[in-house]
């Protein structure tokens, strides 16, 4: 269930209600029986996955998208290890 903050308009007093989404909002102020406002705060979202970003291979219209998958492509090209050599026999 998330929890909600709520100032008073009338006295200012601040404090957070766990509800549920399907409750109404809190109308009252516990101390004074002022108005009561939600307050909004920031949240911390994550994306994760692939597609979030600019620099994640996605198909797509536009040239940025397009050149940004071609240097993608040579850089894991140009990052793979040169085949070892075998190694000489000795007699």
């Amino acid at each position: 269930m998330p929890t909600y903050s709520y100032a008073c308009t009338a006295c200012g007093h601040r404090f957070d209600a766990v509800q549920s989404f399907s409750d109404s909002a809190l109308t009252e102020c516990p101390e004074c029986h002022g108005r009561l406002r939600k307050e909004y705060g920031s949240i911390g979202v994550t994306f994760n996955g692939s597609g979030f970003y600019r620099t994640d291979s996605r198909s797509g219209s536009g040239s940025s998208s397009s050149s940004g998958a071609s240097s993608k492509a040579e850089s894991t090209a140009s990052a793979k290890p040169a085949p070892a050599s075998a190694p000489a026999s000795g007699s």
